[in-house]
């Protein structure tokens, strides 16, 4: 039952990411596809590179939204229960509000760490990070970071304001939800 639970978790973010951009909040997404997925000559495997860009309109004017994932080989080496090896990644966003910089960091899952237990941070990657919506408080972008080619993960919830800060909070798992109604 958990892993149904997770795999439909997996399969509504996929969907709410590719869903939640309209015209009225987003317009001129651009996804790339750089390298793809890769196992190098000492087995260890790496996601592939990715880049999207994409305007957003907030309240009234219209914004840059740039992430880019990137495997990063400085990073520690992540280990499954198969003892297959991982390299994990960086996610670079940038919000710019024309020539403006909003805001620009770039994540480690190490940035998340008071969200996520160290046990689970042990054998996980950052893997992602998407544009989700606009709220009266800023732009949420989803992030999750989670067993490399497993379904499970933690999603994260992280808010910029149009001044620049930025909140992070963890988002409930739909396993925790179907718990509580029992």
């Amino acid at each position: 039952m958990k892993t149904l639970a997770y795999i439909g978790m997996a399969l509504a973010v996929t969907v709410m990411a590719a869903c939640t951009s309209n015209k009225d909040t987003a317009k001129n997404n651009d996804t790339r596809v750089l390298l793809k997925d890769s196992i190098d000559s000492h087995g260890v495997q790496r996601m592939q590179v990715s880049k999207v860009e994409q305007t957003i309109t907030f309240k009234g004017k219209e914004y840059k939204s740039f992430v880019r994932r990137v495997p990063c080989d400085s990073l520690s080496r992540v280990k499954n229960d198969r003892g297959e090896a991982f390299v994990d990644n960086t996610i670079t966003l940038r919000l710019t509000q024309g020539s403006e910089k909003i805001f620009g960091k770039t994540f480690t899952k190490q940035n998340f760490s008071s969200l996520v237990s160290g046990e689970f941070m042990k054998h996980a990657v950052l893997e992602g990070m998407v544009f989700d919506k606009t709220t009266p408080q800023g732009f949420v972008y989803a992030v999750s970071v989670s067993y490399p080619q497993t379904d499970l993960y933690i999603p994260i919830s992280v808010t910029i304001t149009p001044d620049g800060k930025m909140s992070m909070v963890k988002e409930e798992l739909m396993e925790d939800i179907y718990s509580e109604e029992e």
